[in-house]
């Protein structure tokens, strides 16, 4: 009967507190952060922004129509100088008047549409890989807060540790003065010591409870969810390749600038189009004819800017030396990698050695701690002495605790450091 009562109380427990149970990866944390991340709209509006652009691409070859209208009073109007008898030739009136719609169809724009749409694309891309480099950047933050929560967890473990220790400790210590074995002013300071753990772990908690809501802000989940982490396994690789977004964005900016320079060229060739005229004025086509009439015309047409007095040439030019810009960019940046990367490898080898040194410091100091109890309880050393060796071992372990966290971060920040996580 009890178990079942127990089933059904776990049934009615509310969903979230269920889940703030399990435990958060690190993985876990990282695609929050980017799903939770304002700049992750970006790559959806630059999307419509793309669309939006090649609609307007598209339009190019739609017919383009402009509705005109004018009224002139001109000096002088074009005369026949011929009298004939019997006849009266007319002549056009100063004032004229003009309404007319204007009409021109492109056939061939010389490639240039389908060049401006390989820029847009190249911009769109740009753009979205310059949002992914943002959104990398986001990873490093999640790190640092998710590694300084589970240190600050891993502290007040070992701290709660050292207060059970204390407590035992005090016991023997009431009952010793109780029956005047030791003075009072020895469990004092060992009360004093108590306190000041209770005090260390008090200030930890706090310090747990800031990081764990700025990671909270960053992966729009609440501290409850975020209360139980799990230090992420790390894949051993000897060798990393390199898969930064930056180098990505670096692509898309050569492939712009390659775009860009297409364009310049296309903008050299010839264009063919119709065009077509149609309008009510006085006069018409027939410029003897005094009254409002209808009329219109048609045609075909090209333009070709034949010389451009090396516009085109230079503007090129100045696009190659920006993908030299480009390409050197790169090289730095691949070079600042490889000197980071260098650097943490060898952060991470010093933090190996450390440990095998730790394990055995541990054994030393519990071990003195451990001796140090016995010649209390037999009253041959005094509480300092022997909060000091218990000090130590804290420590030990403390430090022992802070490299195996240390040398996690540092292999994450690694696979970080060369786009691998």
């Amino acid at each position: 009967m009890k178990t079942i009562k127990l089933l059904f109380l776990i049934l009615l427990l509310p969903a979230g507190i269920l889940t703030a149970q399990e435990a958060v990866t690190l993985e876990q944390c990282q695609d929050w952060a980017r799903e939770n991340h304002p700049e992750l709209k970006q790559i959806g509006l630059y999307q419509q922004i793309l669309n939006l652009k090649n609609e307007n691409n598209a339009t190019s070859y739609l017919p383009q129509v402009n509705l005109n209208g004018q009224a002139t009073y001109q000096s002088d109007v074009t005369k026949i100088g011929l009298s004939l008898p019997n006849m009266n030739i007319p002549t056009a009136d100063k004032d004229q008047y003009k309404f007319y719609l204007d009409l021109k169809q492109t056939i061939w724009d010389g490639g240039l549409s389908k060049a401006k749409e390989l820029v847009n694309q190249a911009e769109n891309a740009g753009n979205i890989q310059q949002t992914e480099v943002e959104l990398y950047q986001v990873k490093e933050k999640v790190n640092q807060f998710y590694f300084t929560s589970f240190l600050i967890q891993e502290n007040l473990r070992i701290l709660e540790k050292k207060t059970e220790t204390l407590a035992k400790r005090r016991k023997f210590m009431e009952s010793a003065v109780n029956n005047g074995m030791i003075l009072s002013s020895e469990l004092d300071q060992l009360l004093a010591e108590l306190l000041q753990t209770g005090q260390l772990a008090l200030e930890l908690k706090s310090n747990r409870e800031t990081v764990l809501s700025a990671l909270a802000i960053l992966t729009g989940k609440t501290t409850a969810l975020l209360n139980n982490l799990t230090l992420p396994e790390v894949p051993a690789s000897a060798e990393l390749p390199l898969k930064r977004p930056e180098l990505d964005l670096f692509g898309t900016q050569t492939e712009l600038l390659n775009a860009s320079s297409e364009i310049l060229k296309k903008q050299r060739n010839p264009k063919l189009f119709g065009f077509g005229q149609a309008g009510y004025g006085k006069p018409g086509l027939n410029m003897l004819n005094n009254e409002f009439d209808t009329y219109y015309l048609v045609g075909l047409g090209f333009s070709w800017n034949v010389f451009d007095w090396k516009n085109t040439s230079r503007q090129r030019q100045v696009l190659k030396l920006q993908q030299d810009i480009v390409q050197s960019k790169r090289e730095a940046f691949v070079q600042n990698i490889d000197v980071a990367t260098d650097q943490q490898i060898k952060k991470i080898d010093q933090i190996s050695e450390l440990l095998k040194t730790d394990r055995e410091l541990i054994s030393i100091r519990e071990r003195i701690a451990q001796t140090s109890a016995s010649k209390l309880e037999n009253g041959t050393i005094t509480t300092a002495d022997y909060i000091q060796d218990l000090n130590a071992a804290t420590t030990a372990q403390l430090m022992l605790e802070t490299r195996k966290i240390q040398l996690k971060e540092a292999q994450i920040k690694l696979l970080n450091i060369s786009g691998n996580q």
